[in-house]
């Protein structure tokens, strides 16, 4: 045999290879576990576990998505946090995938849903989408489920009150190759009636000691710099489905935005005080394409510092 010939059986191989694994992670999700802390937690007992949702996109594991319904209930959580895009706002697609799978999780604890781009688009065009997403919402409220769309909600958990707040940007905010001038006082205009408001002096206002502890569902975080600014202490995003490939060591690739290599794509970081995560998602849509990328149900473990 040539060596051309042994060069295209190993391109051939390595090429079927990243199909198969494609195609895996296209249909399968794991569940990623990350654990924090805070001093603003003095008066918590225990822990608090939150289970993070992120880009399902009608995505389904297992009938009536019950493989994904049993993972969320396995992890025990006292809250669940949706943060948007679990259905596809297209023209003609239908939302009874998102629908069934989310109003069944009120049954399992509290559940707080902020809109992504998707469920945002549809509010917005009521020309091209008609009434189907006042409908869809109607129906999960109806279930039990906590719309934020720029509000907030406060919970008691195990003797602790945690804010959690759902920003809802505009749609100029998610166009391709092109960046929106954000910064934590337009946030703050978005979400003026939050108690850590206030100027851009962070410092003093993470300080505030009637602030509690703050959980900004920010879909977007290609605007994290105007979420940390803003002073949230747990900020949970999405929307880039884990930048489509990752390479290890380095992370996402690519934005739905069109930006290369963004600095969080689907991980955990710390930020001096306060803790950023940004999911990778459990769907995709457009382009259907996941490698080095698993789709993921996220579970996080608040605790007080010691």
């Amino acid at each position: 045999m040539s060596i051309i010939s042994v060069l295209l059986s190993i391109a051939a191989a390595f090429l079927i290879a990243v199909f198969l694994e494609i195609y895996r992670e296209l249909h399968h999700f794991c569940i990623t576990r990350y654990e924090t802390s805070s001093q603003k937690l003095a008066g918590l007992h225990g822990e608090v576990r939150i289970v993070f949702l992120s880009d399902l996109h009608n995505r389904v594991y297992g009938k009536h998505n019950e493989s994904l319904l049993k993972a969320v209930e396995e992890e025990q959580p006292d809250l669940i946090l949706i943060g948007g895009d679990m259905l596809v706002g297209k023209k003609g697609a239908p939302y009874d995938t998102a629908l069934d799978f989310v109003k069944r999780l009120p049954s399992i604890c509290p559940v707080c849903y902020a809109p992504g781009n998707h469920e945002s688009r549809m509010k917005e065009d009521v020309q091209e989408y008609g009434c189907a997403y006042f409908k869809y919402k109607e129906l999960l409220e109806e279930s039990g489920v906590t719309f934020l769309e720029n509000a907030a909600e406060s919970v008691m958990i195990k003797g602790q009150e945690l804010l959690v707040c759902g920003l809802e940007l505009p749609a100029e905010a998610y166009r391709k190759f092109r960046k929106s001038d954000i910064r934590g006082v337009d946030i703050q205009s978005c979400l003026p009636d939050m108690q850590n408001s206030g100027g851009s002096d962070t410092s003093a206002r993470k300080q505030r000691t009637d602030c509690p502890f703050t959980v900004l569902l920010a879909h977007n975080p290609a605007y994290m710099d105007a979420y940390l600014e803003w002073g949230a202490d747990l900020i949970l995003s999405g929307h880039l489905h884990g930048g489509l490939v990752r390479i290890p060591g380095i992370g996402g690739i690519v934005t739905p935005q069109g930006f290369l290599f963004p600095r969080y794509s689907g991980e955990m970081r710390k930020e001096k005080d306060q803790t950023v995560i940004v999911s990778r998602g459990l769907g995709t849509h457009t382009l259907n394409i996941r490698l080095f990328n698993m789709p993921e149900l996220i579970t996080v473990r608040i605790k007080k510092s010691l």
